[in-house]
């Protein structure tokens, strides 16, 4: 079973969460950090490194002396990825997306195509089970590749749970991490931002139907508009956890609060019961 921890917006606790399910289960866990930003599932946990791998795109390579400046490339890419100046075709790989589709174009067979290194994958163990996580080299302007080579790797573990820390935010990354998914917990805060950002969240979460429930995080804050917001659009709210210091205080010295902190490890145990009852109901209120 593999559950996709997300959020509308950074900072609501998506990361906190993901870890204590992760360290409550009582069972394997494959546990896979997919914000190849901006990675931070590993310090928590120190894993034991065991691969390193590079990650790479196809990027198109001109050749120049077959190339006769016809623009066939330009106008066959979608994205824009490719312009004349003077006449000679300049691949802009922030923006190319190695869909191919200029090589097809090419009459001339003055186009192929290369690996471009954008990051690395490191794989390992960490106590309960495998660990994977991502790394985008700096600069780079697509990180969904990327993640699409973490989730190509976690689609082996069929027969045990898998919990993905996805990207934060509603954006092409967190589409890469969540589709196909079987379980989607959006881990968000009862505030205005909180609120504008988990219904980006619902939404994307009924584009790929995917079964979907909330996590109310810092419940004691803010107002009822989250809850109200969930009530009316039939999104199960299935936790909540107010603000707690000593949680906060336990992060912020690397420590995970269920491992540390009396009674929280039941809570979290009791989270993952729910979410597995959803799952196997095909809970989805579209």
């Amino acid at each position: 079973m593999l559950i996709a921890v997300a959020s509308g917006k950074g900072g609501t606790g998506k990361t906190t969460i993901s870890l204590n399910m992760a360290v409550a289960a009582d069972e394997k866990v494959v546990l896979a950090d997919s914000d190849v930003e901006e990675p931070n599932v590993h310090l928590f946990v120190k894993p034991e490194i065991e691969k390193t791998l590079p990650a790479t795109v196809k990027e198109p390579v001109v050749d120049f002396d077959l190339c006769t400046s016809c623009g066939a490339c330009r106008e066959a890419c979608r994205f824009n990825a490719i312009v004349l100046i003077k006449g000679r075709p300049i691949v802009m790989h922030e923006l190319c997306h190695s869909c191919g589709a200029c090589v097809n174009a090419c009459l001339e067979g003055a186009i192929s195509e290369e690996d471009r290194e954008i990051g690395i994958i490191e794989e390992g163990t960490w106590k309960n089970g495998e660990f994977y996580h991502g790394i985008l080299k700096v600069g780079e302007a697509r990180s969904e590749p990327l993640i699409g080579e973490i989730r190509e790797r976690l689609s082996k573990y069929t027969d045990c749970l898998v919990i993905l820390d996805a990207p934060p935010g509603t954006s092409c990354p967190v589409m890469a991490a969540i589709k196909g998914v079987d379980f989607l917990l959006l881990v968000t805060e009862p505030t205005p931002f909180g609120l504008h950002d988990l219904k980006l969240a619902v939404k994307l979460a009924r584009v790929y139907s995917i079964p979907t429930a909330v996590v109310l995080n810092r419940s004691d804050i803010g107002d009822s508009s989250v809850r109200d917001y969930c009530e009316s659009e039939g999104v199960p709210v299935i936790a909540e956890f107010p603000f707690s210091k000593e949680v906060a205080e336990a992060y912020s010295r690397g420590q995970i609060g269920s491992e540390v902190i009396d009674g929280l490890r039941e809570k979290y145990k009791s989270l993952l019961d729910t979410i597995k009852g959803l799952a196997e109901a095909g809970r989805y209120d579209g």
